[in-house]
């Protein structure tokens, strides 16, 4: 079904998605979810992966589309090098055509190989001279993305990131570095709540993470606050609670 759809109609469809996160006490977790999520399906890229830096400048994972995508991103934090962390310190796009003959990462094109992917682009969450994180977006095969595609994955990148620095007049620094970590603080919760999800489901933890996100938002609820409650055993999501695609 999406494959029928025009390009523009896609297009506008990932701007009304990531538009409808930016309600009042949105969440940023939600908010940079949906950005990979979309940007994955847009450029045709097999999986993606979005690292924001916390307060003290270190890049730290806060979503990705699959497994595969976010073991390769933590190998690339821990390696402290990768087309994301360069895109991150530059403020620039990188491009990897082909992992395979890149040589200036060795242990992210070993892990990125070995889970499958061929090539990989990097893009940073920018505003003017502020960036604030970087998306990877993976694919199986080697190339690079056309310039539209190109185009496309920066301007919601960028669309997310005025987002983040301007929703409510946060200009100050230090209050969009507070929000951020507390964003980064929230997927440790997060991660115990998909947990939870996987072991009353028997749901993989992709699947576990959207019904988790799906039930936050038919109840306009705060994805932080309901993994909180899951969490805690004070709230059960059922198990066979609608699962978006998106």
């Amino acid at each position: 079904m999406m494959a029928k759809k025009s390009r523009d109609a896609r297009l506008s469809e990932a701007f009304v998605k990531l538009a409808d996160t930016l309600v009042d006490d949105y969440d940023v977790v939600d908010l940079l979810d949906t950005l990979v999520q979309q940007c994955t399906v847009l450029v045709d890229s097999d999986a993606g992966g979005l690292l924001i830096a916390d307060t003290d400048g270190w890049l730290q994972l806060i979503a990705s589309t699959n497994e595969d995508a976010e073991f390769v991103e933590i190998i690339q934090l821990n390696a402290g090098e990768g087309p994301c962390v360069d895109a991150f310190e530059t403020g620039k796009g990188v491009t990897v055509a082909d992992i395979s003959e890149e040589d200036r990462w060795p242990a992210f094109c070993d892990a990125a190989t070995k889970h499958g992917f061929q090539s990989m682009h990097a893009f940073p969450l920018r505003l003017r001279g502020q960036t604030i994180g970087a998306m990877g977006l993976f694919s199986v095969t080697t190339g690079e993305l056309s310039e539209p595609d190109l185009a496309i994955a920066q301007a919601l990148a960028d669309v997310a990131t005025i987002g983040i620095l301007q929703e409510r007049s946060l200009r100050d620094s230090t209050i969009v570095t507070d929000q951020l970590q507390r964003a980064l603080d929230s997927r440790v919760t997060i991660e115990q709540a998909k947990g939870v999800i996987a072991a009353q489901t028997g749901a993989d933890m992709h699947t576990s993470f959207t019904i988790l996100r799906d039930y936050a938002r038919r109840n306009r609820l705060k994805l932080s606050i309901v993994a909180e409650d899951v969490a805690e055993r004070t709230l059960i999501i059922p198990a066979l609670a609608p699962v978006s695609t998106a």
